[in-house]
């Protein structure tokens, strides 16, 4: 019925990137259990291509990509408005450096960015409520450089909150990347968004960019890749 290349693809998506793992046990994980962000895969492979040692997050919305920046950064902060949520993950939760702050889900919680009057973040997540204000008080909010990261931005077609947390964003003269593509536990493609300070300075990690991303065929060796053609 199908052809090698295309059960290949198929392969790809079950071994390497876990997909129907990420569905059947209802989870944002890679092929290795680890915990990665509920963003599309090609925005997820893009920042894991950097070195944010000694950085900030603040987050709109907890989950499993807390644990995912907590790896990566010197702090997580997440601030979250449902305590059932919130009592699951603090059982997940092994990272020291995080911190979830339990809000309402009004005002406080938008507001919850500004109980460090002081501090300022060098990535700010709005993956939560009132996205809107959320992306309005980010801006004022974000350090030198930093990156605002607007999770299921193509809502913007059918959601006013959406097109009001866009032109909030769009004041703050950032470079807008959008990563369309599949995400864990989701069946359909979705979109994750980057707004990127135009000083931003992102270190990669490695001696190359891009690097190969997952299931990527040119981490095989010649002979393999040669044989993988010719099918």
């Amino acid at each position: 019925m199908f052809s090698e290349k295309f059960e290949k693809f198929i392969e790809i998506w079950l071994k390497d990137f876990a997909f129907a793992k990420t569905l059947d046990e209802k989870a944002c994980v890679d092929a290795s259990g680890n915990p990665i962000p509920w963003y599309t895969y090609p925005a997820i492979e893009y920042l894991s291509q950097f070195d944010f040692s000694g950085k900030k997050v603040f987050e709109f919305g907890c989950g499993n990509s807390s644990r995912w920046w907590a790896n990566r950064v010197e702090s997580v902060i997440s601030v979250e408005d449902n305590p059932e949520w919130l009592e699951k993950w603090q059982k997940e939760f092994s990272e020291e450096n995080i911190e979830i702050r339990l809000r309402d889900e009004g005002k406080e919680y938008y507001e919850a960015i500004n109980e460090k009057s002081d501090e300022l973040y060098d990535i700010i997540v709005v993956d939560g409520k009132k996205r809107a204000e959320c992306a309005e008080v980010a801006l004022k909010k974000l350090a030198k450089g930093g990156i605002v990261i607007l999770d299921d931005s193509d809502r913007i077609n059918t959601s006013k909150e959406y097109v009001m947390a866009v032109e909030h964003l769009k004041q703050g003269d950032f470079i807008q990347v959008d990563f369309y593509g599949f995400c864990p536990m989701t069946t359909y493609p979705k979109t994750t968004t980057l707004f990127l300070s135009r000083n931003v300075q992102l270190i990669s990690k490695f001696e190359v960019q891009p690097i190969s991303g997952i299931g990527n065929i040119w981490k095989l060796k010649k002979a393999d890749r040669k044989h993988f053609f010719k099918k």
